[in-house]
């Protein structure tokens, strides 16, 4: 097995994970293996968020959808790849750009430690 099987074993294993730091902040991780697409390239659907202790989530990465804004204008009738982060609750979607299972959980893991020690939430 790969280094890239590797993590995409542990990112499916980590489906259903929820686990609440001690400041009350929570992170949830839901994966899957989906059929290959041009808007999920890798084959897998994945939402990563982590909520504040009023249980709203304040960042994410996910490919449930096209980062909001991207099937109008000059992208319309384009396919555009889901995966995208949202860096607070109000934000429609910035792409993100996949390079592996295991990458996804290193920004991800990282970005939440960032935020919970700076607590840099909007």
């Amino acid at each position: 097995m790969d280094i890239m099987d590797i993590g995409l074993q542990v990112l499916l294993e980590l489906n259903g994970t929820e686990y609440t730091e001690e400041n009350g902040y929570w992170y949830k991780i839901a994966a899957w293996t989906v059929e290959k697409s041009p808007e999920r390239p890798h084959g897998i659907r994945y939402n990563l968020t982590l909520h504040n202790n009023r249980n709203e989530r304040v960042m994410g990465f996910d490919n449930a959808h096209a980062p909001h804004g991207k099937r109008r204008g000059r992208y319309k009738g384009r396919i555009v790849e889901y995966d995208h982060t949202h860096y607070h609750k109000n934000d429609p979607g910035t792409p993100y750009s996949f390079e592996s299972a295991e990458q996804l959980l290193e920004d991800f893991f990282n970005e939440v430690t960032k935020r919970i020690q700076s607590d840099i939430f909007d």
